[in-house]
């Protein structure tokens, strides 16, 4: 039997996550995503020649010999509720497809948490993780953007570097602001940072996750012998046939406070972080 001290001290080292949203390859909320999980569903999709030209793949690419047509594709990555957000249509345009997800994603994050999205509690953090994209990258070089909305401007749009703070500054968020770049293993960094924000009392709820998405758009890859990519377009992780992985985009956004303040709140909990940590492999 624990002592009261100890149980005490159990209650007041945990997190608690109140709230949760992401959007996934086939699966536009958690329900779906669950349910493909839960029935073994591959959500992968693989592409036609018409649709990858359509979409923008160089003709000499499908002509690769190991040119492999598959991807785990996000749909509606490239749409965007602006108005919502205060982002006028030039602006919006210009707006990397990470951001505009990411933004969502958090909105309906904190309305699964119970919150009004711009009227979430005071000290509240965002830790965010993200990747570099195409469209970052074509906007650094585009004279036409920078002339109508200034170069700054672009790079505050494109750059992954801005994708927690315009989270914070849109939807109202005082607490710490700040992106994790670990590579791979960006989000569960992140989750990681605040969780240790949240317990040495840095902000009292937290918005942790990521997103990654390379391009809006449905494309294939070359696989490399020795490289990370899957040879046949499938992936199999833990599994003796598992062979490289697949590219993909998604975004998942956590809700977290401190177990003690969430049960004494009311706050729906979901699950419970009894510890977490960061190494490298």
């Amino acid at each position: 039997m624990k002592t009261e001290e100890a149980a005490q001290h159990d209650l007041e080292q945990a997190v608690a996550v109140v709230g949760m949203s992401g959007r996934f390859p086939g699966a536009p909320d958690l329900d779906a995503y669950w349910a493909n999980l839960r029935d073994g569903v591959c959500s992968l999709s693989e592409f036609t020649e018409e649709e990858l030209l359509a979409d923008g793949t160089d003709p000499s690419e499908l002509r690769h010999p190991a040119f492999v047509p598959v991807q785990g594709y996000l749909a509606d990555a490239d749409r965007f509720e602006a108005e919502l957000f205060g982002f006028n249509r030039t602006e919006a345009a210009a707006l990397d497809p990470q951001h505009r997800v990411l933004l969502e994603t958090a909105w309906s994050a904190l309305e699964d948490a119970g919150y009004a999205p711009l009227n979430a509690p005071s000290r509240t953090g965002v830790y965010m993780g993200g990747s570099s994209t195409e469209h970052a990258l074509a906007a650094e070089t585009d004279q036409a953007l920078a002339a109508s909305l200034g170069a700054m401007q672009v790079r505050l749009l494109t750059d992954r570097e801005f994708l927690a703070p315009w989270v914070s500054y849109r939807l109202g968020l005082d607490g710490p602001s700040m992106m994790v770049q670990t590579a791979c293993s960006s989000s569960l960094t992140a989750v990681h940072v605040a969780v240790q924000a949240l317990l040495l009392g840095e902000c009292d709820t937290a918005l942790a996750g990521g997103v990654s998405i390379g391009a809006p758009r449905k494309e294939g890859y070359v696989y490399y012998q020795g490289g990370t990519s899957s040879p046949d377009g499938r992936c199999r992780p833990f599994d003796e046939k598992a062979a490289g992985t697949v590219p993909g985009s998604g975004v998942g956004v956590l809700v977290l406070r401190r177990l003690e303040d969430a049960l004494a709140d009311g706050d729906p909990v979901r699950a419970v972080i009894r510890g977490t940590a960061v190494t490298n492999d």
